[in-house]
């Protein structure tokens, strides 16, 4: 045995001082590894629906419902099956509506209480005791244990568990423990949670998303684009500070500014009020969800925030695509290519003509140059806005719980998974990216830009590369070579300013392009190190259009896309509500999710979202913890534990008895 091996057996006997104490392990471990896998969610693109986005994980993404039905089939009705899936799902709320129409509340607890014992038995049948007691709450925790390892049809405990349900109801804590085990059953039903990125913009609700995530007990996250922008202005990139800014405008929804983050707008309602007092800005109309509730004079006042923002966007862009001519995105500088007597602009060597010229901080005092600086109105405009999400404290827990839970990718169970694509040259080979004077392509790219991304948050990080990786951020969210966009270019002037609809094109990179040739997938996974023969790649970014009849698994089964529109500006392109894989020990299931109505109907009239289940692909026989990740770790373990287990019986090492 050479000296690092008994090194690290020194270490390890610390933690297992005897022979008994690592044989007991070693049986643990291996007890482990022979229970069936535990159940991953995948969910891609949530866009701040954070009712559907709770909703989902409240139910399993339908897992829940379709546990009760098994376990009770015919031996309760459908209508109690509903009410017991409400309750499970939000038992505080649930519990209140049942109190003031119960007439006999006792009977109800005694009845409810056996129900839901059996369903997070169910739940908890895949996991260890100790795990499952570290899912329990504290108070309730030995109750919970006893009722869920206690039979009612053994005679002899009959007794004993029917005095613990009458003692919880005697005492008047009935509430309290079925709010706790509706709260277990939610947490066991998910044994881990990947979120493929974007859980910010267009929806009202990322920072209540991001406050439920900072509270669940174990997921990770692959940065999105949107996630990304969010986290350059959280950084102080002025750049994405506007984006953030006009998104929100463009979708009336600034209640994750306002509300959730304490971003004050009223400077910026001045500004727009003073620039553009007399401009309709019809271009900047918001785009107004079904919901939505605006008045004329809001939605007037919203058009100029909007118009005036996004010029100041395209100013501090160019101001950043300037100092960083190796992006080749230059030609992006567009505010410096109108031409205000012909009323056009020129994009690609061609003038086309502008549908809006009343620019007055790009044309000031009437000139007909345009100028790309920021005018002392505007400069003191974003000095209040950038100030505002610096010294957001709130913000700064939500981006380092980003940080802290997630990175551009993951390699989880012969799964790689990230938000959009890999750059590909045209011929499916991986492309190489310069960034400060170095090349990189694949897996090499990705983990670099991962830690570029938290050098521009790190104090010691040294000056001139916190500078580049504060600017880094705008490149993610709109450069060609972005493995967060990957396309020709971001047409945002183009939209709002031109007539001609052809220049609104925005040319996919090869990898979306090819994504669906096995072949190309399986470089990209042996690039990664993948190996094996179930192996996948799992991403969003790209909505699905199953309403055109798109499929999302691509590729031969390799490649599941799984964006199917949470956001409900989505709804009609894709014809649904978004999607959740799930990977449980028999294989792949695809389930499909139509439009939820509301935590208000959920509650009030048991309304569930309606999913319909896909399977994709499964195992031939069931999967095991030791044919994950985990298992792969836990026979290490095993491995080391009996070499200590060796030196043991051979006097390497002596016991440390007390």
């Amino acid at each position: 045995m050479n000296t690092p091996d008994m090194h690290y057996l020194n270490l390890l006997s610390q933690s297992f001082p005897t022979i008994a104490d690592a044989a007991k392990e070693i049986i643990n471990l291996e007890a482990i590894m022979n229970l069936p896998k535990g159940t991953e969610h995948f969910l891609a693109d949530i866009h701040g629906e954070n009712e559907a986005f709770e909703h989902v994980l409240k139910n399993a993404s339908g897992n829940i419902k379709r546990k009760v039905g098994e376990i009770f089939g015919n031996a309760i009705r459908e209508s109690e099956k509903k009410e017991l899936c409400t309750l499970i799902y939000y038992p505080e709320q649930k519990l209140e509506l049942i109190k003031a129409k119960e007439e006999d509340m006792d009977d109800w607890y005694h009845t409810t209480i056996h129900q839901l014992v059996k369903v997070c038995r169910d739940v908890s049948s895949k996991y260890t005791r100790s795990k499952v007691r570290k899912a329990l709450p504290q108070e309730f925790s030995y109750i919970i244990e006893e009722l869920l390892h206690e039979r009612t049809d053994d005679q002899d405990k009959a007794a004993y568990v029917a005095v613990i349900v009458d003692t919880i109801i005697s005492t008047g804590r009935a509430d309290d423990f079925i709010c706790a085990l509706c709260n277990v059953i939610q947490r066991l039903a998910i044994d881990q949670l990947h979120i493929l990125g974007d859980i910010y913009d267009r929806g009202p609700g990322a920072h209540i998303i991001l406050d439920v995530m900072r509270r669940y007990n174990s997921w990770d996250i692959q940065w999105g684009n949107h996630d990304i922008l969010w986290m350059g202005a959280a950084a102080g990139n002025d750049a994405c500070i506007c984006n953030v800014l006009r998104l929100s405008l463009r979708y009336a929804n600034l209640a994750t500014l306002e509300d959730g983050y304490g971003i004050n707008l009223m400077p910026l309602a001045t500004f727009a009020l003073e620039q553009y007092g007399d401009d309709p800005c019809e271009e900047f109309r918001p785009i107004l969800l079904k919901d939505s509730k605006m008045d004329e004079k809001t939605l007037a006042l919203t058009a100029k925030m909007h118009k005036a923002i996004t010029i100041i966007q395209f100013k501090e862009e160019a101001r950043i695509f300037h100092r960083r001519p190796e992006w080749q995105m230059e030609d992006r500088c567009l505010l410096e290519h109108i031409d205000k007597e012909r009323q056009s602009c020129t994009v690609g060597g061609k003038a086309y003509a502008m549908r809006d010229c009343h620019l007055p901080t790009v044309f000031p005092d009437h000139q007909t140059t345009p100028t790309t600086d920021l005018t002392p109105e505007e400069a003191d405009l974003m000095q209040k806005l950038h100030h505002s999400f610096r010294v957001s404290e709130k913000l700064r827990k939500h981006i380092r719980t980003i940080l802290s839970h997630g990175c551009m990718y993951t390699i989880c169970n012969q799964n790689l998974l990230f938000h959009a694509s890999v750059p590909l040259n045209d011929d499916g080979t991986l492309k190489e990216v310069e960034i400060m004077n170095k090349r990189y392509q694949g897996k090499e790219l990705m983990s670099y830009i991962g830690q570029l991304v938290r050098a521009a948050y790190e104090n010691d990080t040294e000056p001139e590369l916190k500078a580049y990786a504060k600017d880094y951020f705008l490149y993610l969210w709109c450069g060609k070579d972005s493995p967060l966009f990957d396309k020709s270019k971001m047409a945002t002037f183009e939209r709002y300013f031109l007539e001609d609809k052809e220049t609104y094109k925005e040319e996919k990179g090869a990898y979306f392009r090819l994504r669906d040739n096995a072949a190309v997938c399986d470089r990209i996974l042996d690039a990664f190190g993948i190996s094996g023969q179930n192996r996948h790649i799992i991403n969003g970014h790209v909505p699905v259009h199953a309403s055109k009849g798109e499929n999302p698994i691509k590729a031969g089964g390799r490649l599941m896309v799984i964006d199917g529109g949470f956001s409900e500006a989505y709804h009609k392109e894709t014809g649904i509500a978004g999607y959740t894989l799930v990977y449980h020990s028999r294989g792949f299931e695809l389930v499909q999710h139509e439009p939820f109505t509301s935590t208000k109907d959920a509650i009030s009239r048991g309304t569930d979202i309606k999913s319909t289940t896909q399977i994709v692909e499964m195992s031939a026989q069931r999967m095991l913890v030791a044919d994950t990740d985990k298992g792969r770790e836990l026979r290490e373990q095993v491995s080391d534990l009996r070499q200590l287990l060796r030196a043991y019986r051979h006097g390497i090492l002596k016991e440390k008895r007390n």
